[in-house]
């Protein structure tokens, strides 16, 4: 039988519906337009959505990215987790890994904040990106010496952020230097305004030839090789460590000017930022580790991470 009420209520919820969602009316001038208040519009808008009249569709690869952030977060315990769109040009992932952090950090920072930023291609990259684009004032702070990695090249505009790097190269030559150099007050007083953070953000390096501590001749290929005897799979602000996350105990650690990864425990908002997947075993083992509270990848490595796959290291 008709039903001239439910036909009526229909028609508004049609009319409203399509007002706001197709023709991008508030809810004030679509309350204007039909003669009714402003309550009403979002009742009739609320029981569109129950009755089906109104339904929403995820895109599938959304929902796709949606879907491996959860198992991500769940499986290793993660705060949060930035998944993007994989670029077909894999000489380019760490630009695009770059970019997605800087917008990410950019929408959870507040001004006059301190970042912590680690050694590496991609983190490097994006104090760039954050140096040329965020609206506020903020202040970067280094994790490791090696000053010159830290610097963003002269055409950045970097007047609303502030350097703060350790006066010290990366690796020294003894343990004796390393521990002389960690105690120097220049020193301590960045190490010291590292707590200062609100967000850190961490590279994680892979054993192979395209980590940037070995094309930037801070590590020998000999170095390489011995720290691949001793099981280490990839390095968090130059500290190598396992398939399980623990530190791998070399000389090599022993003369570095970085904190230790202890610190990396300690801190809140520690940020992840690597894909590729000659880079699963690393994150993985930075995961397993617990060092990492939000981690920025891409989707075919995301896959990667879920299903535990890690495919055979290309020398």
């Amino acid at each position: 039988m008709y039903d001239a009420i439910t036909d009526f209520e229909e028609n508004l919820m049609m009319k409203t519906a399509w007002y706001y969602y197709m023709e991008n009316m508030t809810q004030q001038a679509i309350a204007d337009q039909m003669g009714i208040s402003r309550m009403r519009v979002i009742r009739l808008l609320e029981k569109a959505r129950q009755t089906g009249i109104v339904q929403f569709r995820i895109s599938s690869a959304l929902d796709r990215r949606h879907e491996l952030e959860t198992r991500l977060m769940e499986t290793y315990h993660l705060k949060d987790c930035y998944i993007v769109p994989t670029n077909p040009d894999t000489s380019a992932v760490n630009d695009t890994i770059a970019k997605a952090a800087s917008i990410y950090i950019a929408n959870h920072v507040s001004d006059n904040c301190y970042i912590n930023f680690g050694y590496g291609d991609t983190s490097s990259r994006t104090i760039e990106y954050l140096a040329r684009n965020l609206e506020i004032s903020a202040s970067f702070v280094s994790l490791t010496g090696g000053v010159g990695y830290y610097l963003p090249n002269s055409e950045t505009n970097i007047f609303n952020a502030k350097l703060y790097l350790i006066p010290a190269p990366l690796i020294m030559s003894s343990r004796e230097m390393a521990q002389a150099m960690r105690e120097e007050s220049s020193v301590k007083e960045i190490t010291n305004m590292i707590n200062l953070a609100s967000m850190t953000v961490v590279g994680i390096g892979a054993m192979d030839q395209r980590a940037t501590i070995l094309k930037s001749s801070m590590l020998s290929h000999n170095d390489f090789l011995l720290l691949d005897m001793k099981g280490a799979v990839g390095d968090l602000i130059c500290h190598f460590i396992d398939k399980e996350g623990r530190l791998v105990d070399t000389d090599i650690d022993s003369r570095l000017v970085s904190v230790p990864l202890s610190t990396l425990h300690q801190l809140e908002n520690v940020i992840g930022v690597s894909a590729g997947k000659h880079k699963v075993a690393a994150i993985t083992a930075a995961l397993k580790g617990g060092y990492l509270d939000i981690l920025i990848t891409d989707e075919s490595t995301a896959a990667l991470l879920c299903q535990g796959q890690i495919p055979p290291r290309q020398n």
